[in-house]
């Protein structure tokens, strides 16, 4: 067994891992990281990507360019012409990233699970009441991106962008050892609730990214704000923007989640079930069959 494999089983035993990830200065060292990640001195730079491959497996083969001007570069770094496929069909919403789905499934009246045993409810989550009431027994999905991932995110069908609802919070880790152990800490943590409205039907789907430690920084091509720790206000920004199926959004900072969340006519795809991997443009959920009349 190799040093680094080594430290890599002592770092994923589940109290040590917490311990590191959560009980430290979250919101100083998420923005230590931030500036860090931003420095180009080459040093720095091969240093901290070598770091980071190190102890995530990152895989650059997909990546529309070979070399990076610093971490952050890396980090939201595009992907080749053709690397992900968006599924075409209108009655299929797509995953907007990839991901590993987490908690999935139908809302029960407005509660739902970030882990088995662990409820929340749509008005802590979303502190807006129209979205509660758009998705009040519905279905969600929940998407985690580990940091190895590609982290830019796209629309999951055509749509029209109407309002985005930036909700300041903590940074906790949203792996799945902190999700056992915080009550309802999606709730807590940094997000963004952006609400669209379909094309097809006119349904109401919002994604509400949340931001994590090392993170806490959501970039939306829509807006003209980027969203993190130090942004004060306004805190509900109107939009009017249209997006195609698999068109660009935005990006996170570092691995993070999006929950995805439709109306109660809307159903979960075959094989997207909790802890199965999922990248963007492949079938997440399936519309009601008179939304493409």
């Amino acid at each position: 067994m190799t040093p680094q494999t080594q430290w890599l089983r002592l770092f994923q035993q589940e109290d040590l891992n917490f311990l590191i990830t959560n009980r430290i200065p979250r919101r100083l060292l998420t923005r230590f990281v931030g500036w860090l990640s931003k420095i180009e001195q080459p040093l720095i730079r091969d240093l901290s990507i070598g770091v980071w491959k190190a102890f995530s497996g990152l895989d650059l083969s997909e990546a529309k360019k070979s070399s990076f001007r610093s971490m952050h570069d890396c980090f939201v770094r595009e992907l080749k012409d053709g690397a992900r496929p968006v599924n075409a069909d209108p009655r299929i919403l797509v995953s907007p990233c990839d991901a590993i789905v987490g908690a999935c499934g139908a809302i029960a009246g407005t509660e739902l699970f970030q882990v088995k045993g662990f409820p929340y409810t749509l008005p802590d989550l979303m502190a807006d009441p129209e979205p509660v009431e758009a998705h009040r027994n519905g279905r969600y999905v929940t998407l985690r991106l580990t940091s190895s991932m590609y982290h830019r995110f796209h629309a999951p069908h055509d749509c029209r962008v109407e309002q985005v609802t930036y909700i300041s919070g903590d940074t906790w880790n949203v792996n799945p050892v902190a999700l056992k152990r915080v009550e309802k800490l999606f709730c807590k943590n940094e997000r963004a609730v952006v609400r669209t409205t379909l094309t097809a039907g006119g349904h109401r789907v919002t994604l509400v990214p949340v931001a994590a430690i090392l993170v806490a920084s959501i970039r939306l091509h829509f807006l003209n704000v980027l969203l993190h720790l130090r942004h004060r206000g306004p805190n509900v920004m109107a939009c009017n923007a249209t997006l195609r199926k698999g068109e660009e959004m935005g990006w996170f900072e570092h691995g993070s989640t999006i929950i995805v969340f439709a109306p109660e006519s809307f159903a979960l795809c075959d094989g997207v079930t909790e802890g199965t991997t999922i990248r963007m443009g492949e079938p997440l959920m399936r519309l009601p069959p008179f939304s493409t009349t």
